[in-house]
C-alpha cells in the first residue's frame, strides 16, 4: 500500500512520517522504515524521517511523545523531530483545533526539511468513523466522501487496512504502541461512534459495515470531485469583484443546477472570507434569488453578508455615478439583479 501511494505520488525523494505513537501511525512507521533501509522505492531514491506533534492536552504528553520519538529513531527514521503546539479554540471543537494545529506543524516539518509527502496513519475503521459522523450530522457530499488517500503532501496509504492488521504489524515488529485514552473518551463523538456505534452496527447487520462505509466514501469522492471542478469552473465564469464585495448575476445563477448553485454561493462566500456554509445558511442564502426587490442580509459563517439587489437599484446606482442607468441593462427585474457577498469588518470599540 505504502509503495503504491509513494508511487502515484511521483516518487517524493524524502518523505515524514507522522507518527502519535498509536498503533496506525507506528506500523506505517514500521514499513515506512523498511524502504528507508533500502534507501529506495522500486529504485527510486528515498529517505524517511519522522514528526511526533505534542499537542500537551494530556499529562504526559511530552514523555509520550519523547518515548515516541526513539522508537522510531531505533527504527532508522532520520531525522526524527518533536513538534510542540498550542491548540487554540476555533470554535470547531477540540478535535478539529487539535488537527489543525497538528497539520501546521507537520507542513512546517516538511518545508523545513524539503519533504515531498507527509503519511498519516489513518486506517478503513477511521473512513467509516469519519462518513458516520457525516450520516449523523446531515453533511454533503464533500463531508461523506471522507477523507482522501492524497491531498497536496498528505498521503494516506493505510486507507485499505483495518485497524486490527496495524497491531498485527506492530507485535510482529515487537512495537508497543502508546494507547490514547480520549480513544475511548465519551466526551468525544469520534470515540463514540468507534466503541459504541460501530460494534453495535456489525452486531445488528453483520460483518462488513467498515468496508460498505469506505466504499461510500470512495464513490463520493468521485461524484464530489466531479461536482467541485463544475462548480470551480461556473463560480468563475459568473464572478464579479467591486471593491472588497464580490457579486454574482442572478439570472445566470436561477438557471443553475440546484447542486451547482448552492456550491457556487458557497464559493463566493468563501471567496471574501467567509466559513463554508451549513445547508440552513445556504438555503437562506439562495432564497433571495425569489425575493422582490433588494432582499437581505442574509448573515453567513466567518462575518459574509448576502444582499439580492434588484435591477431597480442597480440602475440607480448607475444614475448616481453619472451612468446611463438603462445602458446594457436587462428590464426583466425578476431575472437582473445580483447577490452582493461582504465581508462584515468588526466593529472597533
Amino acid at each position: 500500500m505504502l509503495q503504491e501511494a509513494l508511487a502515484d505520488a511521483g516518487y517524493p525523494p524524502r518523505v515524514l512520517v507522522a507518527c502519535s505513537g498509536g498503533a496506525d501511525s507506528l506500523a506505517l512507521a514500521a514499513v515506512a522504515a523498511y524502504f528507508a533501509r533500502r534507501g529506495h522505492v522500486d529504485g527510486r531514491p528515498v529517505a524517511v524521517g519522522a514528526v511526533v506533534v505534542d499537542h500537551q492536552l494530556q499529562a504526559g504528553s511530552a514523555d509520550v511523545a519523547a518515548r515516541t520519538a526513539g522508537t522510531l529513531r531505533e527504527l532508522g527514521l532520520d531525522p526524527v523531530q518533536i513538534r510542540t503546539v498550542e491548540v487554540a479554540s476555533t470554535g470547531f471543537g477540540p478535535e478539529a483545533a487539535a488537527r489543525d494545529a497538528r497539520h501546521t506543524a507537520l507542513e512546517a516539518a516538511a518545508r523545513e526539511w524539503g519533504a515531498g509527502a507527509i503519511l498519516l496513519g489513518h486506517t478503513l475503521d477511521d473512513q467509516a468513523e469519519q462518513v458516520m459522523l457525516g450520516l449523523a450530522r446531515g453533511s454533503g457530499t464533500r463531508s461523506l466522501a471522507g477523507m482522501r488517500p492524497a491531498r497536496g503532501l498528505l498521503l494516506r496509504p493505510f486507507l485499505g487496512l483495518r485497524r486490527a492488521e496495524t497491531l498485527e504489524i506492530c507485535r510482529a515488529e515487537e512495537l508497543v504502541p502508546w494507547h490514547d485514552p480520549t480513544n475511548a473518551d465519551p466526551a468525544f463523538a469520534r470515540s463514540r461512534t468507534r466503541v459504541e456505534v460501530m460494534p453495535v452496527l456489525e452486531e445488528k447487520l453483520g460483518p462488513g459495515v467498515a468496508e460498505s462505509l469506505a466504499r461510500t466514501a470512495a464513490i463520493l469522492q468521485l461524484d464530489a470531485d466531479y461536482l467541485e471542478d463544475v462548480a470551480s469552473s461556473t463560480y468563475e465564469s459568473l464572478v464579479e469583484h467591486d471593491g472588497p464585495d464580490t457579486s454574482l448575476p442572478e439570472a445566470a445563477l436561477t438557471d443553475l443546477d440546484p447542486a451547482i448553485r448552492f456550491r457556487v454561493i458557497a464559493k463566493a462566500a468563501a471567496g471574501v472570507g467567509g466559513q463554508q456554509p451549513s445547508y440552513q445558511r445556504l438555503l437562506a442564502a439562495e432564497a433571495l434569488l425569489r425575493r422582490k426587490g433588494s432582499a437581505g442580509p442574509v448573515e453567513l459563517p466567518g462575518g459574509v453578508s448576502v444582499y439580492r439587489l434588484s435591477l431597480a437599484e442597480l440602475q440607480e446606482q448607475e444614475r448616481a455615478q453619472g451612468q446611463d442607468g438603462a445602458a446594457g441593462v436587462p428590464r426583466d427585474a425578476a431575472r437582473c439583479g445580483k447577490l452582493v457577498f461582504r465581508l462584515n469588518k468588526p466593529s472597533r470599540k
